[in-house]
This record gives C-alpha cells, structure tokens and sequence, in this order.
C-alpha cells in the first residue's frame, strides 16, 4: 500500500477522534499500518515502526505487550505519528526505548511525541469536557485511556 499523504493521514486522524477513546489500533488499520504485541520483550523497549517487507511503502508497528494499555496506546500513536511526520526518517525501522526516545533528534522525538497525545487527547474533545467543568488529571485520563502523567502534561499541570 502506498502510503498517503500527511492531509489525508490527518483527516483519517481527526476522523478517528469523533468518539473518545480513539481506537488507535483502528487508526493505524486505516492508515495502512499492521500493530503486533510482542510478548517477550526487555521491560525499557517500548515500541518499534519499521517497513513492511511484504508491502511496497507499508510499515508495521510493534509494541512491548508486558506495557500497561495506557503506555502501549501512547506508544502506537507515537509510532503513528513517525510514520505521518517522518517517513522518510524511518529507513530501516525506529526503536523507542520506554521513555520514546530512538536516538533520531529531539526535535524529531518531541514532534512525535505532540502528534501523539493530539491524538490521543484532541484538543476539541478535551476542551468540551473542560468547559463542562470535568478538570480532573484522573477522571479525564481515564476516559481518554491515556496515564495521569499524559494528561497532566496534556493540560499544562504536569508536576
């Protein structure tokens, strides 16, 4: 599958964001991306996107199973945003260790890492419920199925 442009991947993204949780799995489905749960892997590796050797232009996702639902879910959308941002970084695959970091540039780390919680946490989506008076880092984490520290982050009152 040839891989789309960074317009399309990101009306899929916004597409996606409709209904809180986003279904990050089906997301990366619908870009073009396969997601594999590896079971044995060393507890500080969290995720890896690399081509797809059978699919001209497809990558695959791989992310550490052992990893709570929230970290694995930040990990796919991280590696989905490589994917949309920086394909052509990718080569011969990106491995982020537990704090997501691959060794590409911070700058690059760090734009990944904001595409990542955009997706997890719209703006729009957070907004709202911010408007409706539901502020707490718990309560909001939970609902969009990200960790506490995420969300704190996410709405500047990261400690």
């Amino acid at each position: 599958m040839k891989m789309m442009n960074i317009s399309d991947a990101l009306n899929v993204i916004k597409a996606h964001q409709a209904k809180i949780p986003v279904q990050v799995i089906d997301l990366a489905n619908e870009l073009g991306l396969k997601v594999y749960e590896v079971p044995n892997w060393p507890d500080d590796l969290s995720g890896m996107v690399r081509k797809n050797v059978e699919a001209t232009g497809g990558f695959d996702i791989f992310v550490n199973q052992t990893h709570a639902e929230t970290r694995r879910r930040f990990t796919i959308a991280h590696e989905i945003a490589h994917v949309v941002l920086h394909p052509h970084l990718i080569g011969d695959g990106i491995t982020d260790d537990a704090l997501l970091r691959s060794g590409l540039s911070n700058d690059v780390e760090a734009q990944a890492n904001r595409l990542a919680a955009d997706i997890l946490m719209p703006r729009e989506a957070l907004n709202s419920r911010l408007k409706m008076g539901i502020n707490s880092v718990y309560v909001l984490a939970t609902e969009f199925k990200v960790s506490d520290q995420a969300m704190a982050i996410r709405l500047g009152v990261a400690q």
